[in-house]
């Protein structure tokens, strides 16, 4: 039977980001994937996003990517956004993920770059 939890919880977190068309999600989540800096980035969208920039109350339609990655992975994850992105500040948020499916949890890690996780497993 699946476990709700595995040790890979501790080592996942959601990335989020956000872009200005379906074609800048699409490069962000090539950025992320192709080094296998995330084993999954889901593009979500249109949404509509309201915000403060310079001191200007402003709206804009982006499109947002939430990508699946490890702790060990966030930083390289989060710098390759960074250079990827169009924005002059562009939102990234790292999330730690605190439990879910542990075969899933296992998935992500593996996939992400993560070492194996044999060695790591519970008994």
């Amino acid at each position: 039977m699946p476990t709700l939890q595995s040790v890979a919880a501790a080592e996942v977190v959601q990335l989020t980001t956000t872009a200005g068309s379906p074609e800048d999600a699409a490069r962000l989540a090539e950025a992320l994937l192709r080094p296998r800096l995330a084993a999954c980035v889901q593009v979500v969208g249109p949404v509509q996003s309201r915000y403060w920039w310079q001191g200007r109350l402003e709206s804009a339609t982006e499109w947002l990517c939430i990508a699946k990655t490890t702790t060990a992975q966030a930083d390289a994850a989060v710098a390759a956004v960074r250079a990827a992105h169009r924005d002059e500040v562009p939102e990234v948020l790292v999330t730690a993920v605190v439990g879910g499916h542990g075969a899933y949890l296992d998935w992500v890690a593996a996939e992400s770059g993560a070492a194996d996780l044999e060695h790591r497993r519970r008994p």
